[in-house]
């Protein structure tokens, strides 16, 4: 602990890291059904799914600030989250209880100016990860499964923030995706750890790489045949106006193996923000993606003859 306690930085610098904005990249599914309900222009939802997307992040950080907490012995035998800043002893108890008030105090004051669905939203996904953290972590299959509605609760709030419905597609590409994404970080866990996984995360003995690598299978088509067939639909083509939104299924198609070949190949996947951040040909299909949504959501019908 002397070695890296020679290399302390800062309190700002180490409350920043410990409050994980790069994962505040996830928090994005609330602007999808921003996106998918043609509001991105309209200066009120907007600033509605923008307050919803701070409170959502601020949240979130104040639960990572109290994971990294109770997990802190745990993580100094993982080969990455020992260098997080309360893991590293950075953080003494005192200063993670405030950045927890000051982050779960700022996510609820923003939440009430979004209105009070969004803000029971917001109650139930702390809850969820109270449950999370106190007992759905330690069970095979169910942590993942507690991780993908963790998603479906950001894309309900939102919804919420504008006050639309989530479409049953949405819902189910949500639900798949996340599932994916899940086992990917569980296998990546198991291959980093490699003997020490069960000591890190006791359900980790319960996984073996050939099963996670069944399950992403069945998730990654899952995951394209919903979208595909979303796009394709009665009631997608009937609300877009055009069927332009299937020129977006090679993007997924080609983001789904593309992560596949990284969790392969590259060993990545335990961190899903991370290898979005770091892989240039994942981020230029995202790019691209956003950029056929919104031709076919916003353009297409405008540039029709």
């Amino acid at each position: 602990m002397s070695a890296v306690a020679e290399r302390q930085p800062p309190f700002p610098v180490a409350a920043l890291k410990a409050l994980r904005p790069r994962q505040w990249l996830k928090n994005g599914v609330l602007l999808v059904p921003l996106l998918f309900a043609k509001g991105i222009f309209e200066r009120g939802l907007l600033g509605h799914s923008l307050l919803a997307l701070a409170s959502f992040s601020l949240l979130a950080s104040g639960v990572y600030l109290v994971n990294d907490w109770f997990d802190r012995e745990k993580d100094r035998l993982h080969p990455e989250k020992k260098r997080r800043p309360i893991a590293a002893g950075w953080l003494a108890g005192p200063q993670v209880v405030g950045l927890v008030v000051v982050t779960w105090g700022g996510a609820f004051a923003l939440g009430a100016q979004v209105g009070t669905h969004f803000l029971a939203v917001l109650g139930g996904y702390l809850v969820l990860q109270v449950l999370y953290n106190l007992a759905l972590k330690k069970l095979v299959i169910l942590d993942v499964m507690a991780i993908a509605l963790g998603f479906i609760v950001r894309v309900v709030a939102g919804a919420e923030a504008i006050d639309v419905q989530v479409s049953n597609w949405l819902f189910l590409c949500t639900l798949l995706g996340a599932v994916f994404l899940g086992f990917a970080k569980r296998r990546a866990e198991i291959e980093a750890l490699e003997e020490a996984a069960g000591a890190h995360r006791k359900n980790l003995e319960d996984y073996s790489l050939g099963m996670l690598d069944q399950m992403m299978s069945i998730s990654a088509a899952s995951t394209i045949l919903a979208y595909g067939l979303y796009t394709v639909s009665k009631e997608t083509v009937d609300r877009v106006g055009s069927d332009h939104l299937k020129f977006t299924v090679p993007c997924v198609v080609y983001g789904v193996f593309r992560y596949l070949f990284l969790v392969h190949k590259r060993g990545l996947g335990g961190s899903p923000e991370k290898v979005l951040l770091s892989d240039a040909p994942l981020m230029i299909d995202a790019v691209v993606f956003l950029g056929l949504a919104a031709w076919a959501l916003y353009g297409a019908k405008a540039l029709a003859p």
